[in-house]
């Protein structure tokens, strides 16, 4: 079950529920509008599963930063958002996706007990300009049944990540670089 504005609000206001920055205007009816962060990691080379993938980090200027097709941009969500008891579900909207912007299409479960900036995959039909801290999508928050299991507790690979992560399937892959 996905949680109505108020239920959000609610769990937010007993705990159960982390959004930093928080801001009360940003709920709609059943999700958190979520925005970009302030920086950006350009991943224009050739991409290999098996090495640590190779990106500049730059900071999306306040005046905006052109994104441009053929070019994997990994972003940071503002907020940071988590819960231990709920799952949330992170996703675009319908106004970037009309400026041909298609974000985090690959992973958008956050599961129970992971309080992050999420990494944002950004992918754009067309050259368009982003801006810092501009709404960029939809986090909603699920109800889960059965007993809690916390990401933090399973020792997965990106329990402490802090920032923008790059894949990191490379340490699955024999002959990969760790």
């Amino acid at each position: 079950m996905i949680l109505t504005k108020a239920a959000i609000a609610a769990a937010r206001a007993a705990d159960e529920i982390t959004i930093d920055p928080y801001d009360p205007t940003r709920l709609s009816p059943n999700a958190y509008d979520w925005r970009l962060g302030e920086t950006l990691r350009i991943c224009d080379g050739n991409l290999d599963a098996a090495i640590p993938t190779d990106c500049t980090e730059v900071t999306i200027p306040a005046n905006g930063l052109v994104l441009h097709p053929g070019v994997l941009y990994l972003g940071i969500t503002y907020e940071k958002t988590g819960s231990e008891t709920y799952a949330q579900f992170l996703n675009g909207d319908r106004t970037i996706g009309a400026l041909g912007i298609w974000v985090h299409v690959s992973a958008p479960l956050g599961h129970q007990g992971h309080a992050i900036r999420w990494t944002l995959e950004i992918r754009v039909a067309r050259p368009v300009r982003v801006f810092p801290r501009m709404t960029f999508g939809k986090l909603v928050f699920l109800h889960c049944l059965g007993t809690p299991a916390s990401y933090q507790l399973h020792g997965l690979k990106y329990t402490a990540s802090k920032g923008i992560d790059i894949s990191r399937l490379y340490e699955e892959i024999t002959g990969g670089s760790t």
